[in-house]
């Protein structure tokens, strides 16, 4: 396997697109969701995608197919809600492991066979390590300020299952995503601390918040800066941000972590913002023309698409970044 610090050094690296809206496609319906295993589960599970990977496998190995082919090096595991806490809404705690595990087994497949084709361009597989549907930081309960509904110590140790099941089945990088309150984040990070000394290794960490609107502010109320110092102490490849917003509106957020940073600097913007129908319009000349002012400014390392992206878009950003050299990463005065 090629090192993936060394790899980024010297080219921009290229991040994969949307898993939701790729298997949209597919007009899954409760029975596809469920599949033989779990006909007779007692509760609904459409729309518990991570699933998936454990009823619908080949469609998962598809898309994962689908976006190597449109040129992304790096593919993230369908474990956007692989956690006991997030699972909890199915009742489905008990197959967390086996959900992380599947899910970088299928990916880690599919990422092998397109690096035996093409060795000069080494594929990789990001676990993806979601927010979770709760926060620490803040009361879900605007009576109660004081009350929190979940506990650093849960999310650490939720996490810590969810990490241990993505490196067993083969994920070679790890990244905290759309992260929109930074406890949460760190408690995910503590966690993988906590199984790279038990066990050991080192592990590339990839780590991506989310700017929730025009404040320019995280949804716990942090700025990019600030953002950025809550996580320097730990040892990661790369620091950016995702979702919520379109490739547009993140240039100033980029700006900010580009200049203060000694890590990558990655980006998976949306394919613009949310229509009136909660769709996403943004065509892939459109989205690549915005990330071409990423490029030309020198401000990332990483980047692909997040929310109502395909292959498509991926394409696009990938023959637009080929022309153009990664950001330096030197250390801010």
């Amino acid at each position: 396997m090629n090192n993936i610090e060394t790899i980024l050094k010297k080219r921009i690296l290229v991040l994969d697109g949307a898993m939701g809206t790729m298997l949209q496609r597919y007009k899954f319906k409760e029975e596809d969701f469920r599949g033989e295993r779990f006909k007779d589960w007692k509760y609904p599970l459409q729309g518990n995608n991570d699933l998936l990977s454990l009823t619908q496998p080949d469609a998962i190995a598809e898309v994962h197919k689908q976006y190597f082919e449109a040129g992304a090096d790096i593919v993230e595991t369908n474990t956007f809600s692989g956690t006991t806490i997030a699972m909890a809404d199915y009742h489905m705690e008990d197959l967390v492991y086996e959900l992380n595990y599947e899910s970088a087994r299928i990916a880690k497949k599919v990422a092998e066979e397109f690096t035996v084709r093409e060795p000069h361009k080494p594929r990789f597989v990001a676990g993806s390590i979601g927010p979770t549907n709760k926060t620490a930081s803040m009361s879900p309960d605007v009576n109660d300020p004081g009350y929190r509904a979940v506990s650093f110590d849960e999310l650490r140790i939720a996490y810590k299952q969810q990490v241990e099941a993505l490196l067993d089945g083969g994920a070679d990088i790890l990244l905290v995503e759309t992260i929109f309150d930074t406890l949460n984040a760190k408690a995910a990070l503590f966690a993988i601390e906590e199984v790279k000394e038990e066990r050991n290794i080192k592990v590339p960490i990839m780590v991506s918040g989310t700017i929730t609107d025009a404040s320019g502010r995280t949804l716990s109320g942090q700025t990019a800066e600030a953002f950025l110092i809550s996580i320097s102490h730990i040892p990661i490849i790369s620091v950016g941000f995702n979702c919520a917003l379109g490739a547009k509106q993140l240039v100033p957020h980029l700006e900010v972590l580009s200049a203060k940073t000694n890590y990558g600097v990655s980006a998976h913007p949306n394919a613009g913002l949310p229509n009136a129908f909660g769709e996403y319009d943004e065509t892939p000349e459109q989205m690549a023309n915005q990330i071409k002012e990423y490029v030309e400014k020198g401000l990332v390392n990483i980047v692909g698409g997040c929310c109502g992206t395909n292959p498509e878009h991926i394409r696009a950003i990938a023959d637009l970044v080929k022309e153009y050299k990664p950001r330096k990463q030197v250390v801010p005065a």
